[in-house]
């Protein structure tokens, strides 16, 4: 299991690369270790850096199993959004809520080195587009509209 960096490591803020397809069978242990760092912090997703690894990689628990979503990119948003509250492993104890697009369509690589296309909505939605900013260096707290628990972090 792998230890989260938290706010404010200047990994947080970098952008993460794509893996190259022939890159996947090596990281295998990378993606289990993942999904077992996210599961043992009660986690519902995690992106590579918040491990430190620069690489476009995201782990998402979802109800089906463990959605692994290499080189993710949102092909198709709708134009409705919706508000919830949102948290993040790497700003423990802060919590507020954030705009989000309520469906998406993302085009990514699975652990087995296939292409898919995957259509979200609700939670599943939101949590890949949290995801995917971690991989652009973007954090929850750069979107927060309103604070609702804990405070916001100070700005390094």
């Amino acid at each position: 299991m792998s230890t989260i960096i938290t706010h404010p490591n200047s990994i947080l803020r970098q952008k993460a690369v794509e893996l190259r397809l022939e890159e996947i069978p090596k990281i295998q242990e990378l993606i289990y270790d993942m999904q077992e760092t996210m599961s043992e912090k009660d986690g519902i997703g995690l992106a590579a850096n918040q491990i430190g690894i620069l690489k476009r990689i995201v782990v998402i628990a979802d109800k089906e199993g463990p959605l692994i979503l290499i080189n993710p990119e949102i092909i198709e948003k709708s134009w409705l959004k919706n508000i919830m509250e949102e948290g993040c492993l790497s700003v423990p104890g802060v919590f507020g809520t954030v705009k989000r697009h309520k469906k998406i369509t993302v085009a990514a690589i699975n652990s087995r080195g296939e292409t898919l296309k995957l259509k979200a909505e609700g939670m599943l939605a939101r949590v890949i587009q949290h995801e995917i900013d971690h991989l652009d260096g973007i954090l929850f707290i750069d979107k927060v509209i309103k604070y609702t628990e804990g405070e916001p972090p100070k700005s390094t």
